[in-house]
This record gives C-alpha cells, structure tokens and sequence, in this order.
C-alpha cells in the first residue's frame, strides 16, 4: 500500500455561514492531496497528460464526521491500495491538529486515451512506481 500525506490551511472564503469547510470544498482539497501523492512518487500528472493519457473522475464519494474550520491546518493522507488496471482508486482521511478524524472519502479515476477518448491499462511507469510499496 502506498501513503502520502499533505497539509493545508482552511482560507476564510472555504467556509459557509456556519462556519465550516464548505463541503464542496473538499474535492478540491482531495485532488490537490491526490496530485501531490504522484508527484511523491516521481510522477508529474503534467507528464502524464503530455503523454496523451488523460484521467477523468469515474466517482468520488465521501463521508463526513466532523466540521473544519477557518483557519484550521488540516492532514490529508492518501492511500492507494491496490495496483491500478485500467482504474486507479485513491482512499483519503483528513484530520485536524487534534488528530480527530473530520472526513473519509475516495476517488476513482479511469485511464483513458487522449487520442482515442478511449479507457486504456494503467502507464507503466505508475505501475512500476506503485510496485515498489506492494
């Protein structure tokens, strides 16, 4: 299994009249947390785009516990779990400075041919990457 890890401070306009991270905030945040575990890995998703392999959103979902708010520094770990095929799953926690677990969430994303609009196997260069940690 392959872990990342990034922080990010919760700005003021990320929140809603209650005072909590708006909650369509956090696919955001989840997709800087998912470029930045490629790019830990030595993966640029620029790179990969240049090489004609695109990677839409197939479905995300997440599951709230607790409110984050302004100013809060929030860890977001990534997980990914298993050698991605045509598909690559990547599992989130996020936490405030408490340790307390605000959110679960994941994403699936589906390889697919820039050139063709077509799904195709996973890069081998992802996959090589990913090897090393299963």
């Amino acid at each position: 299994m392959y872990t990342s890890e990034i922080s990010l401070r919760v700005r003021y306009g990320e929140t809603d009249q209650m005072g909590y991270v708006y909650y369509g905030n956090y696919a955001e945040y989840f997709e800087v947390a998912r470029v930045e575990a490629l790019r830990n890995l030595g993966l640029s998703y620029k790179a990969i785009e240049e090489k004609g392999v695109l990677l839409p959103v197939y479905s995300y979902s997440v599951k709230f516990f607790k409110p984050a708010y302004y100013d809060d520094v929030l860890s977001i770990k990534t997980e990914i779990r298993e050698i991605p095929l045509a598909r690559i799953t990547f599992y989130y926690k996020t936490y405030n400075l408490s340790d307390v677990l605000l959110n679960e969430a994941e994403t699936t994303l589906v390889f697919i041919s820039r050139e063709s609009g077509k799904p195709i196997a996973a890069t081998e260069d992802i996959v090589a990457k990913l090897k090393l940690f299963f």
